[in-house]
Formats: C-alpha cells, sequence, structure tokens
C-alpha cells in the first residue's frame, strides 16, 4: 500500500460510529403517498363506526320505514277521479263505493256456482253439476254457455265471478285442474263455471283440498330492508 508523502511512518485509523448512506434518500412523494393512504384509512374508520351507530340506534330501520311509505302515508291527497273518467259517482255528485270484495274462502255450501257448458261435449254441465252438488256447493243454473263464451274455452274451466266472490272462486277452481279465473262487475257472490275443451273430470276431494291450500297459500314475508 502507498504511504502518501508527509505521513511516512504515521498510522491513523478510523474513529466514530456513524458511516455514510449507502441507499437513496426517502423521496418527497412517498411520505405523500403514505399520508394520503392514512387519512383514507381514517376516513374509512369514521365511515363504519357511524353505520354501526345508526343500524344500533335504527335510524336505518326509521328510514326505510319512510322510503317504503305509501303516498297515501305521506300526507299527499289522493287525485278525486274526473268527471267521464269511468268511476261511479253517486246522484250528489260523490264518488259510489266500491263494491265490496270478499277474498276469504267459504264453505261450499255458501257457494252459489252456474254450471255452462262451452264445449260440443254433450251431458257435461249436468254431469259436473251433480258432483258439484255431492260435494256441497250449491248449484244455480246450469245449462249451455253464453255466445260470447261457447266454443272459446280452450282450457279444462274458466272460473267467473265479481269483487265479491274472489275467495268463492278461489275454492270453485281448486276443484278442476288447470281452471283459469277471471272477474266481472257482478253485484252477488255467485260463480259460473264455464266447461272448455281441455275438461275430462274434476279433481278427487283429496286432490281438490292439496290444490285449494297451495291457492290460499301466502307468500313470503318481505325480507328486511325491503318495500
Amino acid at each position: 500500500m502507498l504511504t502518501p508523502q508527509g505521513l511516512k511512518g504515521k498510522q491513523y485509523r478510523v474513529t466514530g460510529n456513524s458511516y455514510p448512506r449507502l441507499g437513496r434518500p426517502p423521496r418527497r412523494s412517498r411520505r405523500v403517498l403514505a399520508l394520503i393512504g392514512s387519512l383514507l384509512a381514517l376516513a374509512l374508520i369514521a365511515l363504519g363506526g357511524v353505520q354501526l351507530v345508526q343500524i344500533f340506534t335504527g335510524h336505518g330501520r326509521q328510514a326505510s320505514a319512510q322510503a317504503c311509505a305509501s303516498p297515501a302515508a305521506s300526507g299527499t291527497p289522493l287525485a278525486a277521479p274526473e268527471p267521464g273518467s269511468g268511476a261511479a259517482t253517486d246522484p250528489a255528485g260523490a264518488p259510489a263505493a266500491p263494491a265490496a270484495t270478499s277474498t276469504a274462502v267459504p264453505q261450499p255450501q255458501a257457494v252459489t256456482v252456474n254450471v255452462y257448458n262451452a264445449t260440443g261435449k254433450s251431458g257435461l254441465a249436468a254431469r259436473t253439476a251433480e258432483e258439484l252438488k255431492q260435494r256441497g256447493f250449491t248449484v244455480g243454473k246450469v245449462g249451455n254457455a253464453p255466445s260470447a263464451l261457447d266454443k272459446k274455452v280452450p282450457g279444462t274451466v274458466q272460473v267467473i265471478s265479481g269483487p265479491g266472490g274472489i275467495g268463492a272462486a278461489t275454492l270453485v277452481g281448486s276443484q278442476v285442474a288447470g281452471a283459469t279465473t277471471t272477474a266481472d262487475t257482478r253485484a252477488d257472490a255467485t260463480v259460473d263455471l264455464v266447461i272448455g275443451d281441455a275438461y275430462t273430470a274434476m279433481l278427487d276431494p283429496t286432490q281438490a283440498a292439496a290444490a285449494l291450500a297451495a291457492a290460499i297459500k301466502p307468500s313470503a314475508a318481505a325480507e328486511p330492508g325491503s318495500c
């Protein structure tokens, strides 16, 4: 090893505990990004805390209930029917009360069924009416279907009722597989059973009871938070 001129014969050693940095000094951009990340993390933690407080205090449920409220309950009055819109009115000009609607399923003895044959097969109405009578139904009119329905019922049977006979129509329709139900404006609770081209026979009492249970089974309750 060569010794610089003027230092010959002298010994030197390194003292102290500081050493030069071997890596690059930290950039300012990295510190800025770290600061922004910390602020975002704190904001997310604060937002989660607010949501938890709302859940446990019930504020969220109250807001959902208000959102699901009907227009009538919100304080906004419903618009009255305009003249000539088809709504019934009494002589004084006020809207008439709507026809009573009954969706409760009655006993067969309380149901009056009119049986009509809309097919080209003779005797179907009489045989079906007799079987309905044996099951406890009160049989009204029996005969051929009116011209509006004659040869125009492709299914098994078409059950027709007014607003006051909806529950009775459900009971009658459960006696035949594939029955369809429609409504008209009749004021009483009678039910028309119109036999169609696909009709072969009524369900047996056990099958009819199962069909009725399925027809009146309540729908699943709405999940929490849904309207």
